[in-house]
């Protein structure tokens, strides 16, 4: 079977190349922060502006190799315009949100917010495409979804005050994250991962580009800046949308949804090695159950494919 001239190859195979894929997806995304530290230490910027240049940035660059080696990828139905512009939409707008989470909230609470997004890709997946529910996704979204709370800082998320402008966009934090992956499963069933990506990341710099009127922009960016940016753009952008986006057409969304969670694990560990920034005790158990969540999903389905042989 083929997936826009790509083999899928065997169940077992496409399940082991799909979750390998989530989960090197979500060891790039994990350096997101990392550079983000970096970058916001060289030059002052808003995370609403920096969302927009990462979006743009990653769509001219996709758009120029595409167009110089592919061109072919770039044409799409104009039936398919409307389920890209929709992706591209939910990927802007989840940045917006996110970025006003952080504001609002705090990072540590918008990550715990965020980790709802399992239980809405599981359950949009169920009532849409008919994917099924079990008892181990439900304990697997437990699981992680207690681990990011243990990793983001029990003490921190204890003393927030959340207003309400600040439960509202933590409720549209894992919406629309939520909405990227579901418009991405249905559009990856047509097109290869790159042109799925060029104009998610386009239509995505489109939305936000109305924001960028009322945000201050960072200028002159020195080396060191465009360094980290640089890094940003392909380590924690294309490479992991990239392999997030081909993981999609091997798995159901609701399983790449929660195995994208290990991203907390990875973000800990980084964390600690490159920031220098120590794990409490807490935080290294909601890691473990981050790990476990993803473990314990794995290994249900790997057993389930061993079985049907």
């Amino acid at each position: 079977m083929t997936v826009s001239g790509v083999k899928t190859g065997t169940p077992a195979r496409s399940d082991l190349l799909g979750t390998a894929a989530v989960l090197f997806a979500a060891a790039s995304w994990g350096m997101s922060g990392v550079f983000v530290k970096w970058l916001g230490a060289e030059v002052e910027i808003l995370a609403l502006a920096l969302a927009f240049w990462r979006d743009l940035a990653t769509f001219l660059i996709l758009a120029a190799g595409v167009g110089l080696f592919r061109p072919g990828w770039l044409r799409v139905r104009r039936s398919d315009l409307g389920w890209l512009f929709a992706l591209g939409a939910s990927l802007g707008t989840f940045h917006v949100f996110w970025n006003l989470g952080v504001f609002l909230n705090g990072a540590a609470v918008a990550t715990v917010q965020q980790a709802a997004m399992p239980a809405i890709v599981a359950a949009v997946a169920w009532l849409i495409w008919g994917e099924s529910l079990t008892w181990t996704k439900i304990a697997a979204i437990i699981l992680t979804f207690l681990g990011t709370v243990l990793v983001s800082g029990l003490d921190i998320i204890g003393e927030a005050n959340l207003s309400p402008a600040g439960l509202l966009v933590g409720l549209a934090i894992p919406i629309t994250y939520a909405a990227w992956i579901l418009f991405g499963k249905t559009v990856r069933a047509t097109y290869n991962p790159i042109t799925t990506l060029t104009y998610a990341f386009g239509f995505g710099a489109l939305v936000l580009l109305p924001f960028q009127f009322f945000t201050p922009q960072p200028w002159p960016v020195p080396a060191s800046g465009l360094l980290w940016f640089t890094g940003l753009i392909f380590v924690a952008t294309i490479i992991p949308f990239s392999a997030y986006t081909f993981a999609l057409g091997r798995l159901p969304a609701s399983v790449a949804s929660i195995l994208a969670m290990s991203e907390i694990a990875f973000v800990a560990a980084y964390a600690y090695i490159l920031l220098g920034e120590r794990l409490t005790i807490s935080q290294i158990l909601g890691a473990v159950l981050v790990v476990g969540g993803v473990l314990l999903l794995s290994w249900h389905r790997w057993r389930g494919r061993a079985e049907k042989r």
